[in-house]
Parts: C-alpha cells; structure tokens; sequence
C-alpha cells in the first residue's frame, strides 16, 4: 500500500523539486521509503511513497522500471493473484526476477501483455501510473470497485496527478475553488462521487477505468465531460452482475454455502499474504466476524482482532466482538470510544480526508485503524457484505414500501407524497415525529423505483427542497436504469451500491482512515470470484422479510454459535444526534454560525436545521454532518476562495 504522485507536460521540463514534494505529501501513505522518476526531455515525472509490505528489500522500491525497460510504473495497492501472474509470464518465456514484489510482476506483465490484457487479469486493489518510453504515453488506472483513489487534473496546462488531493496542493499554480455541482452531491450523498472531485477541473478516476494520454491529448480534459469521453471502462460492473444473473445457482441452499465457503476462504487467504504482522477488523457483526473466522481457521497462530465500542449501548458492538473474538481464539484489542475521543479528532477530519466526506462512521474507524497499526501493518475487513449480499436496513424497508405505493402510478405517489410532506411541514412545531412523516413524503412522491432509492440514500433535504441548498444538483453518473435483468428493486438497489454507495462512500472511508495511520487494508469479500457468485444466488437466499445475507449467515453458523450470528443488525454507526446535542453542540454552533457560512451555503435554511435539531423537535444529524464537514474543510483550505 503506498501514495503514488506524477506529472506530465511539455518536453524539455524537469519535475524534480515538485514531485519530491507531492511525494512528501503523501508520507502517512507510505512512511518506508519514497522515490521519484523523471525524464524532462519527454517532459514526464513519477513519485512514490511507499508501505512496504510484499518484498521488504530495495527490490520492491518504487517507481521501477520493466524488465525491458520500456515501462516505468508508480503503483499503489496490491496485486493478490501475483504468484500465478509470475507464473504465467514464466511459462510464456523467462524473465529475470529481481525480488518477490508484485509490482515487479505487474510492470513485467504489463510490458509482456500490455495495459489492457494486465487489467483483465489482475485481481487486485490498486491505482497505478505506466509511463510507456516508447510510445510516451500515460496510462493511470483503478481497479475494479474503486477500492484505490486516484485524482487527476489539469494544473498550469499539465496532467497532474495524485494519490490525494494534497499533493496536487503542493504545485504552483493551483488555486482553491469549489465546483457547485461536487457540492450539491455532497450536502445529497454525504460524499463526492466520480468523476467530480470537490475542486472544479480536478477529477477522480472512475473505479475500473482507465485513461491513456500523451502532450497532445491534455486538452480534452478540462472537464467532466471531457474527462468521461477520454477515460476507459476496462470492466463492466453491470455486465459482470447481468451473466451472472443469466446464469443462475442451481443448487440446494447447502451446496451453496459450500461453493461461498470455498470461494471466500480462497479469497481471505490470499489477502493474508504479507511480509509485515497482519490482523482483522472485527466488529462483532456477520460479515466481519466471518472474515475473522475464515483468517483464524487458515492460520496456524492466533490471529490479532480489534474493535471500538461506545459508550451508549445502542451503538456499543464491543460485547459482540469480545464474546466472537472468545469463541474463535483472536487476540483481541477493544477500544471504547467517548464523545471526548471524537471530539478530538473532530478537528482532523479535513486533512484525514483532504475531501469533502461525511459519513459519521468515519470517526470510529479513523480511530480503530490508528490502534491497530500499534499491533499490525495490514488488517483485513468485512466490508461489502451489505452491498453484495442485501444486508441494509434500507433493502428491508424499500422491499416493504415499494409494492404498497407502486400501484397508485406516479400521478397517485405524487399527490400522496406532497398530502405527507404538507402535514410533515404544518404539524412539525407540535409533534416532534412530524418531521419523519414529511421525510417519508418526499420518498413516497418518487417518479419511479430508481427514483424513490434515489431520495431513500440522500442524508439531507435535497433533492424535494433545492431552495435550501445550492441550486445545482446534478445526479450521478449514469449507471444503468430500473431495467431487466436489474428491474427487481432488491437487484437495482444491490447494482446501485455496488456502483455508487460502496466505492465513494465506505471504500473511501477506510482508505482514508487506514492510510493516515500508515495501515494496509484489505477487503476479501470484493474479490470477483465471491462478487460473480454473489449475483448468481436467488434472493429467497439473500433477504427474507426483514432478514438479509441469508448465505452469509448460514456459512458463519458452521464457525460461531448460533446466537452470535442471528441478532439484530447494528451496523458501524455512531451516536451522532445526541453528540451534536452535547460534546459537539458547542463546535457545530460556531463552525456554522452565519457570519462563517460564507456564500456556498443557504444560512437560514442552514440555521433552522441546527435550531430543530438542537431542540430535539426532529434529527438532522445526517443533513448537518455534510455541513459541518465542509465548512470545517472549507476552514482548513480556504475559507476565503470564490
């Protein structure tokens, strides 16, 4: 795991003092060593910060070279299926290894095969630069769920890139702005998906896209839609769900679980490979403590587990945890986090995430990573399981609404939603459950179903009540319709977060929470053998009523008793409503007071949620949490920009 950095420009310019400081930028991504690579007569620069974590030696320093020479690769992530990629350039001809990397077998794979066929081999998480010498073109690319970031971008008429956004604030030139539209997503989703980044001519690469480009190429990526039409999509998350659909599991339940046993246990052991001490996020819920089991049944040791609790039971998974982490035999380490720790690290968020991102749960797991770096340098965890197998509350609840309203047609939902939203509004200063019928109302009024989930995942008031908010507020990209084979609402949903919800929101999270405390995180139930297999399950074994991840559950109840399994979901949340009332009342009042909102936000719209929520008559904490991000963002890196 490492922080890669580059730029490109005119031939005959020397990058040297700028990439050491990008480089430097990105130390917490990669505190073992760094390099840099240019060439200022093709007007290309590399750097590199790197964790080492496969191949310890100089062997596995970066950028390298290929073994022909032809191609020089800064590469952040990890290549899992590296040994039988080896393997395989061996058998079609030997090469001369000079370590155990996998990043000498990617760029040796590269140079053998090619960009294009390396990515349709490699099962990894990464985000990687190639500069071809040849050819001189630069390829940047992501992996498949976007488990790895990347920002690119003109700056000063060069392709700038970089691991975060603050290494491209490192270089001259660069100018704090705020793209209107990345905002309005954010105060919506909480997050700013791809391609926008939060900055106006600054993108992010897509999760499983690719972009080749060369001096004379620079042009067309000025912005979004030029950006969009110059990258590549090297895998296609629909059509990979659509075969599987088309190829459905046609075994007993039992023969299921034992294909994801074997599947998921291959995946988990291949993420456990590391030269550096290893360990296992362990919140106590399904997906983690499976994960847990798989890694605690390969390994001959006790493997190492950590988890964070709360003070306030309703959000305290520790005892679950403990009592998991008993029954399998981990060595445990829980940490109990108090309203006085978030607090604290409250402050941190902006460079922690150098974007923009409010999701609460960022908090515990910023925390929870720097405790377990003390222990360990890469720890493997359990996310995805929601969106691969219908794990969220929000699969049950839409399951159960939807085929209620869907009847009455988008005129009948339209008229019903604005009756609810109307009642919400006039019986709000009384009755303090008001405000949920008035939310329930913007969700019931939706045009279609990919409407209706649209408005079930926005924290906020947008998009029923624009007025309050920035007036742009685009949707995403587009990602496929409420169309066959996804026009069941559990397959659109599923499709949705795998596209959306898990790559901007949770897979940015720990990676920003991991890499600030220099830790390797790895996610084995996103391997794509376990993700294709997912897809082919009917959902009689996926949800039924208010229960998910049926499969999962089954394969868990064959490692850990059945009562630490089959218990209510409680999902890694924090008790934000009641800290913004409390610990955090005093800072979200000021960081929000009108004379600092500046002119990016709506003050009294702004004010009357603080005032309501402050007062206990509704809970606006996922609408504030946004707010308050990006102001405390905004303090940090410009308050005064334009």
């Amino acid at each position: 795991m490492c922080g890669i950095a580059g730029i490109l420009g005119a031939a005959g310019e020397d990058f040297a003092a700028a990439l050491q400081s990008m480089a430097d930028a990105l130390a917490h991504r990669g505190p073992d060593a760094d390099g840099i690579w240019h060439d200022a007569a093709a007007g290309v620069g590399l750097a590199h910060r790197r964790l080492s974590i496969l191949d310890l030696s100089p062997q596995g320093a970066q950028p390298m070279r290929s073994p022909g020479g032809r191609y020089v690769l800064s590469f952040n992530g990890e290549i899992y299926n590296h040994a039988a990629l080896r393997a395989a350039l061996d058998e079609a001809g030997p090469i001369a290894w000079r370590g155990h990397s996998d990043t000498e077998v990617l760029v040796a794979a590269i140079e053998r095969w090619g960009v294009a066929e390396t990515l349709r081999r490699a099962n990894g998480m990464f985000a990687f630069a190639v500069w071809d010498r040849a050819a001189r073109r630069l390829t940047l690319a992501r992996d498949r769920l976007g488990e790895k970031p990347l920002y690119v971008g003109l700056l000063g008429g060069r392709l700038v890139f970089a691991s975060e956004l603050n290494a491209l604030r490192r270089l001259p030139g660069w100018r704090h702005a705020i793209d209107a539209q990345a905002l309005g997503l954010l105060l919506r989703y909480g997050y700013v998906p791809a391609p926008w980044s939060i900055h106006p001519g600054i993108f992010k690469l897509p999760a499983a896209h690719s972009l080749c480009v060369g001096a004379d190429t620079l042009a067309s990526l000025r912005d979004v839609a030029g950006f969009t039409a110059a990258s590549e999509c090297y895998w296609d998350l629909r059509a990979t769900a659509a075969a599987s659909l088309a190829t459905p599991f046609a075994g007993t339940a039992a023969e299921a679980v034992d294909t994801l046993d074997a599947l998921l246990g291959r995946a988990v052991g291949l993420r456990m490979e590391a030269d550096v001490p290893i360990g296992a996020m362990l919140s106590g819920g399904v997906d983690s403590s499976l994960v847990t089991a798989l890694m605690q049944a390969a390994s001959p040791r006790r493997i190492r587990t950590f988890t964070v609790g709360f003070g306030e039971a309703r959000y305290d998974e520790g005892p679950h945890a403990r009592r998991v982490a008993a029954h399998l035999g981990t060595e445990h380490t829980e940490l109990e986090v108090s309203a006085a720790d978030a607090l604290a690290l409250v402050p941190r968020l902006p460079e922690l995430y150098d974007e923009p991102f409010a999701d609460p749960s960022q908090l515990p797991t910023a925390l929870i990573s720097a405790v377990a770096r003390r222990q360990v340098t890469v720890a493997l965890s359990g996310d995805g399981g929601d969106e691969l197998f219908g794990g969220y509350t929000r699969y049950f609840d839409a399951l159960a609404m939807w085929p209620r309203i869907a009847p009455l047609g988008a005129g009948g939902r339209a008229a019903l939603g604005a009756a609810l939203r109307g009642f919400g509004t006039s019986a709000s200063r009384v009755h303090a459950g008001a405000f949920r019928v008035a939310r329930i109302g913007r969700r019931v009024g939706a045009r279609d179903f990919a409407d209706y989930y649209a408005r079930l995942l926005s924290q906020g008031l947008v998009p029923t009540s624009t007025a309050a908010w920035p007036a742009c507020v685009p949707e995403p990209p587009c990602r496929g319709g409420f169309r066959a084979p996804f026009d069941t609402p559990l397959a659109y949903m599923r499709l949705t977060d795998q596209q959306l919800y898990l790559p901007e929101d949770i897979l940015t999270k720990v990676d920003r929470a991991s890499m600030a405390a220099s830790l390797e995180l790895r996610v084995p139930l996103l391997d794509p053998d376990v993700l294709a297999f997912a897809w082919r399950l009917p959902a009689s074994l996926l949800v039924d009523g208010r229960r998910g991840k049926l499969v999962l559950k089954s394969l868990l109840h064959r490692y850990v008793p059945g009562d630490l399994v089959d218990r209510p979901k409680q999902g890694f949340e924090v008790p934000l409503a009641s800290w913004l009332r409390g610990p955090l009342r005093e800072w979200m009042r000021e960081l929000i007071a009108p004379r600092r909102l500046g002119d990016h936000l709506d003050t009294r719209a702004v004010t009357r949620l603080m005032d309501e929520h402050l007062a206990g008559r509704a809970d606006h904490g996922l609408a504030l949490w946004p707010v308050l991000m990006f102001q405390a963002w905004q303090e940090r890196y410009g308050a005064s920009a334009t």
